[in-house]
């Protein structure tokens, strides 16, 4: 080499690399920011930001969160076009942000994590994280976090159907739509009644195709009551900010009482079930058809579905309603778990996605060699629903317990965000060291979830949910309490979760201390 030339091989090193440029990206990469932090990098496998409202086009695509509530605090948006915004604003909403946020030179995207390495200290060097990458900027960073915000609803779940492969159509998943496949006038089945299948059967009723429905459990519906804002709210929410903030806050509080009738309130539960079923029995005046809708296990036990449209559509006759799983494929023959045949043309999966098992565990191995995988090989687990034992330097956003069935997410991404920077600061506080998790802290917030878990519909109402890992049983993907109850344990979280600070090889760090979020000394 010579004088002055650099080392093209060398890996680039960083502060901080964020995996994933959907809300949980975004957030983190703003709360970096604000922390006066430059150093990072966001890795995007896709071509742009936005996550799951980019990956999610199928029709009628919306949110079910009010709008307003379904945003970053510090960016609210006075021109949602309704109380629920469609899934293209909110997909062009997170692009704006990371533009107003100037967050372009820290994306690089079309570039998936390929691998994640924890590396352990050497000699006069700190632990840190080895990246690998593929895509349009291949290679190895290195990084002293790694901040996972991958998203749980990333990869569709395809059902193992005997025959499937033998179908001669357009076969698609609702999160991968074709938007090549005919669909006017075609004969279009489509399988499961889960949030996606109620907002775009209606849609594709209304462009004349005729729809198969397979139904294998049906859902609790609620009022939806959308409506469009009109020219002259939005421009007073534009000019009148403080308006804006009385919205959000009444929203927040809203959807935080919704939570007794989502985890088993009696009383709230019984109230709840009961619009369900007035819900049900004005939209659908067939009797037959109404009792093959009404579901028969406990209000909150599967995700709570909200459609002003979905049972029309179903009462119309657009829409043949299949009441029994979708059992195998032959041909274009669809044959349900009841002996009933249907054609298709166009065969639709809209069946959820790989939830209790995330598909970027595999890539990221952390001390003594363990996988991610591995050590969620019983459900996932976590302290904070963010930090994990065995992977030092880490932080999960948007996975263990960290989603909510009654409220925005939005707001438990900004406050795992707001965890992650204070104990960055409390890492570099004891230079050298690594924020380690005590297994035990982990052990006992587990053990935590799982009391305030167990009496929840979510575990005793009769149904089987994605929000229980079946392996073990676990409540492993809602985080069973208020968001108000969210904020308030990862306020108690102190540092005392991490095990006592890890020197490097040249004696700097304090490795009697335990460590303190709050700044002070034990």
């Amino acid at each position: 080499m010579t004088a002055g030339a650099q080392d093209t091989t060398a890996p680039e090193r960083l502060d901080v690399v964020i995996v994933g440029a959907g809300f949980a990206g975004l957030g983190m990469a703003m709360a970096l920011r604000r922390a006066g932090r430059e150093s990072f990098a966001i890795l995007e496998r896709a071509a742009a930001v936005g996550g799951t409202w980019r990956d999610n086009t199928y029709p009628g695509v919306a949110c079910d969160v009010p709008s307003h509530l379904y945003g970053f605090a510090a960016h609210p948006n006075p021109r949602w076009s309704g109380v629920y915004a469609r899934g293209d604003e909110i997909r062009d909403y997170l692009r704006d942000v990371a533009e107003r946020e100037e967050l372009e030179r820290h994306l690089r995207l079309r570039t998936p994590l390929l691998s994640a390495d924890w590396v352990a200290p050497a000699a006069g060097a700190a632990g840190h994280w080895r990246i690998e990458t593929g895509g349009d900027e291949p290679g190895v960073l290195e990084c002293t976090a790694l901040v996972l915000a991958c998203g749980r609803l990333t990869e569709p779940e395809v059902p193992a159907i005997p025959g499937l492969e033998t179908f001669p159509g357009a076969l698609f998943h609702s999160a991968r739509w074709d938007h090549a496949a005919d669909l006017d006038g075609a004969r279009v089945a489509v399988v499961g009644t889960g949030a996606s299948a109620v907002q775009l059967v209606p849609e594709l009723a209304r462009r004349g195709a005729r729809v198969t429905l397979f139904q294998r459990t049906p859902a609790w519906i609620v009022p939806r009551d959308a409506r469009p804002y009109s020219d002259e709210e939005r421009d007073r929410f534009a000019a009148h900010p403080d308006e804006l903030d009385r919205l959000r806050a009444r929203l927040y509080a809203e959807g935080e009482a919704r939570y007794a009738s989502r985890s088993g309130d009696a009383a709230a539960a019984a109230d709840a079930r009961h619009a369900a079923l007035t819900h049900l029995r004005r939209q659908v005046p067939d009797p037959a058809l109404r009792a093959a809708l009404t579901p028969g296990y406990a209000f909150g036990c599967k995700r709570v579905l909200l459609s002003d449209e979905f049972y029309p559509a179903l009462a119309s006759g657009r829409v043949t309603l299949e009441a029994s799983a979708l059992a195998a494929v032959e041909g274009a023959t669809l044959v349900s778990s009841a002996g009933a045949r249907h054609e298709a043309d166009v065969l639709v999966l809209a069946t959820g996605f790989a939830s209790t098992r995330q598909p970027y565990a595999a890539l990221v191995r952390g001390e003594e060699g363990r996988t991610l995988e591995e050590h969620w090989s019983g459900g996932m687990t976590s302290f904070a629903s963010t930090v994990v034992a065995g992977f030092p330097n880490l932080f999960v956003l948007n996975g263990p317990n960290a989603s909510l069935g009654h409220n925005s997410s939005v707001l438990m991404v900004e406050e795992q965000a707001a965890y992650a920077v204070r104990a960055l600061a409390l890492r570099e506080s004891a230079p050298g060291a690594a924020l380690r998790v005590d297994p035990e802290a982990e052990r006992s917030y587990t053990d935590e979830i799982g009391r305030a878990a167990a009496s929840t519909p979510w575990l005793t109402g009769g149904c089987d949910n994605w929000y229980v890992d079946e392996r073990s049983g676990r409540l492993t993907l809602l985080w069973p309490g208020t968001v108000d109850a969210f904020r308030s344990r990862l306020a108690r979280a102190d540092g005392s979760e991490f095990l006592h600070v890890r020197t490097t090889s040249t004696g700097t760090g304090h490795p009697d201390r335990k460590p303190s979020l709050r700044g002070e000394e034990p």
